[in-house]
């Protein structure tokens, strides 16, 4: 009988976006076929940022959020997608 939860991922990625260098924070969620990506990231004001990131059609893609991202954040989304998948091919 399996677990029935995952390997627990969590990872850093520095991503340049609007001229500036921002942490964003990654960490694995969910169970079986519905994981996902918890991402947070602070803005210039150092407010965290938390939205998620699913699976859709083999691309991580931002889940819409309850309030409006900030344009930067959705300016990197392929940047983040490519965060995910290269750390999940490492781990």
């Amino acid at each position: 009988m399996g677990l029935p939860y995952g390997k627990n991922i969590q990872f850093t990625r520095l991503i340049k976006t609007e001229g500036k260098i921002r942490e964003f924070n990654f960490r694995r969620a969910g169970y079986h076929e519905d994981i996902y990506f918890s991402v947070d990231v602070n803005d210039d004001r150092g407010n965290r940022i938390i939205f998620t990131m699913k699976k859709q059609n083999e691309t991580w893609s931002i889940e819409q959020p309850l309030r409006p991202l900030p344009v930067w954040i959705a300016k990197v989304e392929q940047q983040l997608n490519e965060s995910i998948e290269q750390e999940l091919k490492v781990g």
